[in-house]
């Protein structure tokens, strides 16, 4: 077996590791980070490195099972959710909600159609101050 079947093979095999966070992004509803989905697994197994939680966010988030959010100035997070759909950071907490709107898929046919770049996928994070936060003031 070829290196790169070798590594695609072991990415799509569950583990118990991998099983153990995916259920953390799937219980942490708050858009946790790598590091948040670490010590949620770590209290359950406290042996896990944080390595192994990293590389098994990653091959869910390549493989679809997890959504990958990208934050301008800050630290990744995964949603369970894994539909494309968009976000909201707030600027005073830093805390990352889902945004209540139909996903735009033309926003991309017009970027193609106006510069020839072929566009796969977007993501939008919109900036803006949470409820807690506003009312704090």
């Amino acid at each position: 077996m070829a290196n790169a079947a070798k590594t695609e093979a072991k990415a799509s095999r569950n583990t118990v590791q991998r099983t153990l966070v995916l259920n953390a992004v799937r219980s942490l509803h708050n858009h946790p980070t790598s590091a948040d989905v670490f010590e949620q697994v770590r209290m359950k197994h406290p042996s896990i490195s944080r390595a192994t939680v990293y590389r098994n966010l990653s091959v869910l988030a390549e493989r679809g099972d997890v959504l990958r959010v990208e934050v301008p100035n800050g630290a990744d997070r995964y949603d369970f959710r894994n539909e494309p759909h968009y976000h909201a950071k707030c600027r005073s907490c830093g805390c990352v909600v889902d945004v209540d709107m139909p996903y735009q898929t033309d926003i991309a046919r017009g970027i193609a159609d106006a510069h020839g770049f072929a566009v796969e996928s977007h993501q939008i994070v919109f900036s803006g101050l949470c409820p807690a936060c506003r009312q704090r003031g």
